[in-house]
């Protein structure tokens, strides 16, 4: 902290040395305030390398960032630029900036003594030998280090085109597949039972991947009119993705007697947002605001479970209205 501190007060001197009043340019015959400095050519480019090295880390992180690789590795690449920026500031204060002692309190600004300022901040340059090196290494390092913070930010999702948000994998025809990528045949799907399900081909880390999948007796399906041929066999599908605050909807209540529990349901583990497949994923309970997305389904000659189409709704959480559209 006081390291910071001290670069703090070195910059606002140079500004002061540069914008007060009256400084100009000082005489050269005016004697010296502090001492001369010897030159220490090594610790400029001890100093430069590893604000160099600072850089590189904060485009690296940029890059494994984009490459989402592990946070261990983002870790390591962020710890690496902000520990190399220290050691160079650390450097810089001990080998090549003067240093001063005083034993009084330190004294009040005084305008009139702006050129005597001005003097000060000169002379403690001096010793510098590769000023202007020093400068574009400390500002690639901190444009780096800027990157590496902005990047995140960026990647919390559009700032004005919201279309990826409503884009899902699911197209008539794609298969149901396992975990394993095994596809999911409709005699394996048996009642009072939750399954997850993945479109083929596609990655499972996307917010329209994942189904949860149920079968229910053909009598207790009480779906919407134009949904009535979504549930070949009584086989729903409905996306994984609670429509509250974006967790994985993973227990599925089926009842073993009436009337407590009347209907089989979805249900959501963080807040207990709970959903009726029976009547196409409505809210029964908890502060989910809107239905569970259902997926419509067919059955292929091979007996394997197939999308025809997309999910009747927005995938996901609805942050600010930002679900509003049918996905495409």
């Amino acid at each position: 902290m006081n390291l910071l501190r001290a670069l703090a007060g070195w910059v606002m001197l140079r500004l002061l040395a540069r914008f007060s009043r009256g400084s100009g340019r000082l005489p050269e015959d005016r004697p010296r305030i502090v001492a001369p400095q010897p030159p220490h050519p090594r610790a400029e480019g001890l100093a430069v390398g590893l604000l160099l090295l600072a850089a590189v880390s904060g485009v690296l992180f940029v890059v494994l960032y984009a490459l989402e690789a592990s946070t261990q590795l983002l870790g390591l690449a962020l710890a690496g630029a902000l520990l190399a920026i220290g050691v160079a500031l650390v450097v810089l204060a001990k080998r090549v900036l003067p240093t001063e002692q005083l034993a009084e309190p330190f004294p009040e600004p005084d305008p009139e003594q702006a050129d005597e300022v001005a003097q000060i901040v000169r002379e403690s340059g001096d010793g510098l030998t590769r000023k202007k090196l020093l400068l574009a290494a400390g500002g690639a390092a901190g444009c780096a280090l800027g990157a590496a913070a902005v990047a995140p930010a960026l990647s919390l999702g559009p700032l004005l085109d919201t279309d990826p948000l409503y884009k899902t994998p699911w197209r008539r025809g794609v298969r149901l597949v396992d975990a394993h990528n095994e596809p999911v045949r409709a005699d394996d799907i048996e009642p009072a039972a939750f399954y997850t399900a993945f479109p083929e081909g596609a990655s499972k880390e996307l917010l329209g991947a994942p189904l949860v999948v149920v079968r229910l007796a053909a009598a207790d399906l009480r779906l919407p009119r134009e949904r009535v041929g979504w549930a070949p066999g009584g086989i729903l599908a409905f996306s994984k993705i609670c429509t509250h605050a974006g967790c994985a909807v993973a227990l599925y209540r089926s009842p073993l007697y009436d009337p407590t529990e009347p209907d089989p349901a979805l249900v959501c583990p963080c807040h207990y947002s709970t959903f009726n497949p029976a009547t196409g994923g409505e809210v029964i309970f908890g502060p989910a605001g809107r239905p569970l997305p259902q997926l419509p389904l067919m059955i292929g000659r091979d007996g394997v479970l197939r999308s025809a189409g997309d999910f009747s709704g927005p995938v996901g959480p609805s942050w600010s209205g930002v679900r509003s559209r049918r996905p495409t």
